[in-house]
């Protein structure tokens, strides 16, 4: 797993999780007004199984929480990770703790 690097992409709106130079995960995302909204994520076939999807979920939150930004999980993936992990909802404001009611 230690072959993996995290980064953003901005061009593409979206985090991505690489092995080498090859992309192994996103998390696509909106940005507007303070908030990042989570949109889609995924896992590509050939990774999945290897806990990549959490992986980059806890990145992307950690990045959120660098950033100063409210995070709002439309996708169902980050929605669960976060219901699941109840610690990293400090991130999440009125907007993102709606969007988990859903």
């Amino acid at each position: 797993m230690d072959d993996f690097s995290f980064t953003d992409n901005p061009a593409a709106h979206r985090f991505e999780l690489r092995h080498g130079g090859a992309l192994a995960a996103h998390a696509d995302y909106t940005l507007g007004g303070g908030t990042i909204t989570f949109v889609h994520t995924e896992v590509l076939k050939e990774y999945e199984g290897q806990g990549l999807g959490s992986r980059i979920a806890k990145s992307a939150f950690e990045e959120v929480r660098r950033r100063g930004l409210e995070a709002i999980p439309v996708c169902s993936f980050m929605a669960g990770y976060l219901r699941k992990h109840p610690q990293e909802q400090d991130i999440l404001g009125e907007r993102g703790r709606s969007a988990m009611e859903r």
